[in-house]
């Protein structure tokens, strides 16, 4: 494969993924390169009301065929929400967990696949066909891994014997908007859990990884946690580019920062890059984007072994975007 048209592997969740995302598609289709990879988050997915739910998996499949709602930043464009009022009339599901009506079509697709015996992966790839995508959708595995927050205990019935209670991560990053202070995020059953079908291939031939500006604890750490995936980045040939999550001090969308301090990393640029580590040093990284309000900071990063490069980073538009995206590429040399 030629330096021009590099095969890329992308690790993503979120909005702020499904967004980088689609910049990288069209970094690509400016260099006439193959479709990337993109390895997405599943430690967000759920069962409600008796469907499975993948929600960083369908904000990445919404956004890379425009079908999302970008006044809202999650679900589908156009949406109606007559069954998720029926449904609470009923009593049914999380009140405060909306199921848009096109969002629900999706879930029921999915869960009947399911039942019928396709894996994840499978309902993925049929999922992708609906739309021209331009990239090559994977899930980070085929294993329920979800997300959960341990929160200390108030009491409550459900409460394990160390005091401390678990949430799923969509409660408490929904209901609660993560102002209940995580003791620490768990991914049960994780131990278990394989990388799924072609994830470990994507990155053995690849020409270049990227970590998008996702949430490093809740987005990219559980893929990062999949055993055999971390020991494969270490091993890739490819160079591993990551990009910024911070910007000036601040997280770009979310409640990243309340993710990183449950953790004990400081909201920065260079504090998130020394979570991830220098491959160098055992870590995961290679280079880093900064923004340039914190170029200030580049020194710090190189000294940890990163090579830092600074560009605008805030993701206003199309071209911004694929302009940001263009930047990992060309920081990795291809």
């Amino acid at each position: 494969m030629s330096a021009s048209r590099p095969r890329v592997v992308v690790l993503a969740g979120g909005v702020g993924g499904s967004t980088f995302t689609v910049g990288v598609r069209a970094a690509l289709a400016r260099r006439g390169a193959p479709e990337a990879t993109v390895v997405v988050n599943t430690g967000d997915d759920l069962w409600l009301s008796g469907v499975r739910l993948q929600p960083d998996i369908d904000s990445v499949l919404y956004r890379l065929a425009g079908q999302n709602d970008a006044a809202r930043g999650w679900g589908r464009a156009g949406e109606t929400e007559r069954v998720n009022a029926e449904l609470q009339e009923w009593g049914a599901g999380w009140p405060w967990f909306t199921l848009g009506d096109l969002d629900l079509g999706t879930h029921l697709a999915r869960t009947g696949w399911l039942r019928e015996g396709l894996t994840p992966s499978e309902v993925v790839a049929r999922l992708s066909q609906r739309w021209p995508l331009g990239v090559h959708l994977l899930p980070m595995t085929d294993h329920e891994v979800d997300t959960h927050v341990v929160i200390a205990g108030d009491g409550d019935a459900d409460e394990r014997e160390s005091g401390e209670r678990a949430l799923h991560f969509q409660e408490w990053w929904t209901r609660y908007r993560a102002t209940l202070p995580p003791v620490r995020f768990e991914n049960p059953g994780m131990a278990a859990a394989s990388p799924a079908p072609g994830v470990l291939e994507a990155i053995a031939d690849a020409d270049v990884v990227l970590v998008a500006p996702s949430n490093p604890v809740v987005s990219i750490g559980p893929i990062l946690a999949v055993p055999g995936l971390r020991e494969a980045l270490r091993a890739a040939s490819a160079p591993v580019v990551g990009v910024s999550p911070i910007i000036g001090g601040r997280v770009v969308r979310g409640m990243a920062d309340v993710c990183l301090t449950a953790i004990g990393v400081e909201t920065s640029a260079s504090a998130v890059a020394a979570h991830y580590g220098a491959r160098a040093d055992g870590g995961l990284l290679d280079a880093w984007l900064l923004a340039e309000e914190d170029a200030d900071s580049a020194d710090e990063v190189s000294a940890r072994g990163i090579r830092p490069i600074v560009r605008p980073l805030w993701m206003t538009d199309a071209a911004a975007t694929a302009d940001m995206a263009d930047a990992a590429l060309d920081a990795a040399g291809v």
